[in-house]
């Protein structure tokens, strides 16, 4: 929208909202604007700026806030005064950088054409905001938008009206901001359904001042009722707006006239005997409608949401809602585990890095108290580390987001789209940037996936170190494939993936039967059947024959008397560590039989302990669904030195190949502890053999592969 007018962003920066601004800051602001024609590609309208400044006011918006929203608003001005910006205010900078983030936001919700993936919307705008407070100056901005919407064409008002219902409204009621949220939905259902607006409108039959003059009569009531009894309450309310009224008609399926709460009262009491109490005193007023009556304070809803919540037939024969609680009760429904978004919007709750996030922003949004200045640093450190999430938001060709786990690649995308779009996948491009199939996502990144026309899954992709796949799920779908199978095809494929790895490994050759043991296993077929169906890894054998090797070369001790041949000790505590949990037995789980390195997690038993399950483990997901509680984070306990090994590598001969190969193992965390390399012979190649020392043989697996994939390297394997 643009102005109809010029107007002096000056003069508007030294109203009242802008108070709080920095004189320095603000004198020079008014300096900028007052040179040139700051206001000829205004992104509002007066009366937008206007507005969005009063909302901000209304919120307790800090200085940099307002600075934020009017630079944004004029983009010349913003220019203007960039070099200044970046010299001492950097936290405006970020803001306004917010701001224009927030419009890609938009760019999709327009593509899209409005329909579908709000949700994913309203989280990637979450992920790529950095400061927080930009949220509440687009709400503000939108909210000032719709108030001056009745001028605009019809297709833009019902545009902007979409994406007031879709983004904006929902925002506001996750972060509490109720103020403007009730007034976002019913500006929004006012542009986009007319006619039901106005039925709803009538049916009230009365006028929004009526209703309001009601609620205060009801108030005075009920002080007069509570001081008698001596009970002191803080009593608020306000009618409920027309969108709430229609959203309760649609999801109840009644009629107007059958809805009890259009009129609503709050009282807030000091503890659960005055709640019971002023309850008493509701129900001797007015007569109480039975079916009407909910006591979340004897049963809390599964969000541990409590309050009393009962309807009466209140003055002049209307019905009236009323709703119970202690201050602590509301101080949690507000920004507690009860936070009133989850049941409003039918949330599981189940995002926990999601909650702390809206937490963290909601904690924003107070007032600050005294000392303030002294603790926004501190909270300033905070935030980097308590909004991390554990999701990355992507982007569709189309514009469509998709969700992952934090570290997905590109395949995995593929698979989240489509199981067929993952088997067939051949190559991405992130950004229009062709990437490799382990590349990791980020927030915001748009990932087009190349796909042959027929197709199958490459084995590799189920080797954990090759990283591939960071999603379980696609791991599975992967598997799952495979399984189809026949049996033969199945063997011959996992003979050559474990052939490959015990050749790095110096193995080749190797007996397997080390191997069939700690995996139960009959013949060599078998193993290779599970390696070839990625149910077992290859460098999980390897890690068994070397762990085989290693124990056959270690000096005899004294000969001690031998177990029954298929019990095993349980593990040490020694050789996990346990997350909160000392002093416990753990073994290793007989069903997946996980060996040092792998991905590990823990499960308590009934009198056995702590299990160790492999990550992925089918018996694990079982277990942990039924009873996810018991589920423990495990990790392999590791040796103070680590493991020396040797390892000898062939290469052509070539500029700069050392250091290349150096700066891998460094990479790798991996030390070299001796080198040593012979040139000139083998038709133009250098021979080198290494002395490394690593933590196990999962990182000895990975750096191998990592060596062998660097150009002019022909053969790395364990010497």
């Amino acid at each position: 929208m643009s102005a109809p007018q010029p107007i002096d962003p000056g003069t508007l920066l030294g109203q009242a909202p802008a108070t709080s601004i920095a004189a320095p800051l603000l004198a020079r602001l008014r300096e900028a604007a007052t040179t040139g024609d700051v206001a000829a590609d205004a992104r509002d309208a007066p009366g937008v700026v206007q507005a969005m400044l009063r909302a901000l006011e209304r919120l307790g918006a800090d200085g940099d806030t307002i600075a934020a929203a009017v630079l944004h608003s004029w983009p010349r001005l913003h220019a203007a005064v960039a070099q200044d910006l970046q010299a001492s205010h950097r936290g405006i900078i970020a803001l306004v950088d917010g701001q224009q983030a927030a419009g890609q936001v938009w760019a999709l919700h327009e593509e899209q054409g409005g329909s579908g993936g709000s949700e994913g919307l309203r989280r990637l705008l979450l992920a790529i905001v950095r400061d927080m407070r930009v949220v509440p100056i687009l709400l503000a901005r939108q909210l000032a938008r719709m108030q001056q919407a009745a001028v605009l064409p019809e297709d833009q008002r019902r545009r902007l009206a979409a994406l007031t219902r879709d983004i904006h409204a929902p925002l506001a009621n996750r972060l509490g901001i109720w103020q403007l949220k009730w007034e976002l939905e019913d500006l929004a259902f006012r542009y986009l359904q007319p006619d039901t607006y106005r039925q709803i409108a009538r049916l009230l039959d009365e006028k929004r001042a009526d209703r309001e003059r009601y609620i205060e009569q009801v108030k005075q009531v009920l002080r007069e009722a509570m001081a008698a009894q001596g009970i002191d309450a803080d009593i608020a309310g306000r009618p409920k707006h027309i969108y709430s009224i229609w959203k309760k008609m649609q999801r109840k399926g009644v009629p107007i006239g059958e809805l009890y709460d259009l009129r609503a009262v709050r009282l807030l009491v000091d503890d659960v005997a005055a709640c019971y109490g002023a309850l008493g005193v509701v129900h001797a007023a007015w007569a109480p409608i039975p079916s009407e009556f909910d006591d979340y304070i004897a049963r809390p809803k599964r969000n541990d949401y409590r309050s009393l919540h009962t309807a009466v037939v209140g003055p002049e024969g209307k019905t009236l809602e009323v709703q119970i609680r202690t201050v602590e009760m509301h101080r949690q429904a507000e920004l507690g585990v009860a936070a009133h978004w989850k049941y409003k919007e039918g949330g599981s709750g189940g995002d926990a890095a999601f909650d702390r996030k809206i937490a963290w922003m909601r904690k924003l949004l107070e007032p600050a108290g005294d000392g303030a200045d002294a603790d926004d640093a501190a909270l300033a450190g905070e935030l980097d580390t308590e909004l991390v999430e554990d999701r990355v938001y992507v982007l569709t060709p189309k514009g469509e987001v998709i969700d992952l786990p934090a570290g997905s690649t590109p395949l995995d995308f593929a698979y989240r789209v489509h199981t067929e779009v993952g088997h067939r996948c051949r190559g991405a491009k992130v950004d229009g940037r062709i990437v490799p199939l382990d590349h990791r996502l980020s927030s915001g990144d748009r990932v087009e996936i190349m796909t042959a026309k027929t197709g199958e899954p490459r084995r590799d992709w189920l080797v954990q170190s090759n990283g591939f796949l960071a999603s379980s799920r696609s791991r599975e779908k992967v598997r799952n494939w495979f399984h189809k199978l026949d049996r033969g095809r199945n063997e011959a494929a996992g003979k050559d993936l474990l052939d490959r790895e015990l050749r790095r490994l110096g193995l080749l050759g190797a007996d397997l039967a080390p191997a069939r043991e700690r995996f139960s296993l009959a013949t060599d077929g078998d193993l290779h059947v599970l390696v070839g169906l990625g149910d077992l890894g290859p460098h999980q054998v390897g890690r068994v024959l070397l762990e085989h090797e290693r124990a056959e070369r270690a000096p005899a001790a004294v000969e001690a008397p031998r177990a029954a041949p298929r019990s095993k000790p349980p593990r040490k505590q020694g050789d996990f560590t346990v997350e909160g949990v000392g002093n416990l037995l753990v073994q290793l789980a007989r069903c997946c039989q996980p060996v040092p390195g792998e991905a590990i997690t823990g499960y308590l038993t009934r009198g056995r302990g702590v299990t160790v399950h492999r990550d992925g483990c089918r018996t694990f997901q079982r277990l942990a669904a039924a009873q996810p509680q018991r589920a423990l984070p495990v990790e392999w306990g590791r040796p103070a030195k680590g493991y020396e090994v040797d390892v000898e590598l062939i290469a052509v001969d070539r500029k700069w190949l050392l250091k290349e190969i150096t700066n891998v193992i460094a990479q790798a965390n991996v030390q070299t502890t001796g080198i040593h390399g012979e040139s000139g012979q083998e038709g133009g190649r250098v021979r080198l053999r290494m002395r490394l020392r690593v933590s196990d043989f999962g990182e000895l697996s990975q750096l191998l592969g990592k060596l062998a994939a660097q150009p002019g390297v022909e053969r790395v394997r364990r010497a």
